[in-house]
């Protein structure tokens, strides 16, 4: 999917909504079970139920690989799935050399189907470059994530300073400010985004002066306490350029025969909150 066609879908659905299948099959509504793929049954009825409010889903790859060749299976007839006109994320995080990127990024392109794969930075270029090589796919490059390790390395500075902890450092000095300013040299805003976690809003400005045109996609919304408020805020650029992500707030909305209604409802009212920051653009 093309740039111009993501921000085509921002328009119509009035939405920035990614949702993430982070399908626990203990945690899916016990009817469910009866079916032969309960883990398909379960994603297909959420996709059914909020396909018009999201422009992306994003499944976890952890929650299918866990259950071994059948999860991946469900995986796949999920991907399928999906529309053709709403953005597919591989939640993978994966990041190795040049020709195990390369298999990955074949994996995630030309089988399952995905229009963008998650990647860790940390063994450099060669472990990212080969993702860019598909024509319309996508990078999505962890930068500044939401964990709480996320400070044992991403906030290091990287300049000698008396006193590593004052106010006002720039996010340029830090780890993951390296991250977007070197890996933003490698694609384009046509082919490579960056993963900046919610609870860390006040921080949207200062990376937008480093990449003010690319694609972030912000998990952390919802259950894990973001606030969409200030993640448009911050993070908006002139054409939205954001995918806010929401998994068990929406999926696990409800856990009886009506699970998929409630989602809907709660996938609806994300949606609703953000055609009003869209509209105050």
């Amino acid at each position: 999917m093309t740039r111009s066609e993501i921000f085509e879908q921002i328009k119509k659905k009035k939405s920035y909504l990614c949702i993430g299948l982070d399908t626990d099959i203990t945690k899916i509504p016990k009817h469910l079970l009866k079916y032969d793929d309960p883990v398909f049954e379960f994603n297909k009825q959420i996709i059914d139920a909020t396909k018009e409010f999201c422009i992306a889903y994003k499944p976890n790859l952890a929650f299918y690989e866990s259950l071994g060749p059948k999860g991946l299976e469900s995986l796949k007839k999920a991907v399928d799935y999906i529309p053709s006109n709403i953005f597919k994320i591989a939640d993978a995080k994966r990041g190795d050399i040049g020709n195990t990127s390369k298999m990955y990024a074949k994996a995630f392109f030309e089988y399952y189907g995905f229009d963008a794969v998650t990647v860790a930075p940390y063994m450099g270029s060669d472990s990212i470059l080969p993702f860019l090589e598909f024509k319309n796919k996508w990078v999505i490059v962890l930068a500044l994530t939401s964990n709480e390790g996320a400070k044992d390395f991403q906030y290091l500075q990287l300049k000698n300073d008396p006193s590593p902890n004052q106010r006002g450092v720039s996010s340029a000095e830090k780890v993951f400010g390296k991250v977007l300013s070197t890996t933003m040299n490698w694609g384009t805003p046509d082919n490579l985004m960056f993963v900046v976690g919610a609870t860390r809003a006040d921080m949207l400005t200062e990376i937008r002066e480093i990449v003010p045109e690319h694609f972030l996609l912000v998990p952390g919304v919802g259950t894990q306490g973001g606030s969409l408020e200030e993640v448009s805020k911050h993070g908006m650029n002139k054409q939205c350029g954001l995918f806010v992500n929401s998994s068990r707030q929406i999926i696990y909305a409800g856990n009886g025969e009506d699970f998929a209604e409630l989602a809907a409802k709660e996938a609806e009212k994300v949606q609703k909150e953000m055609a009003t920051f869209l509209n105050k653009r």
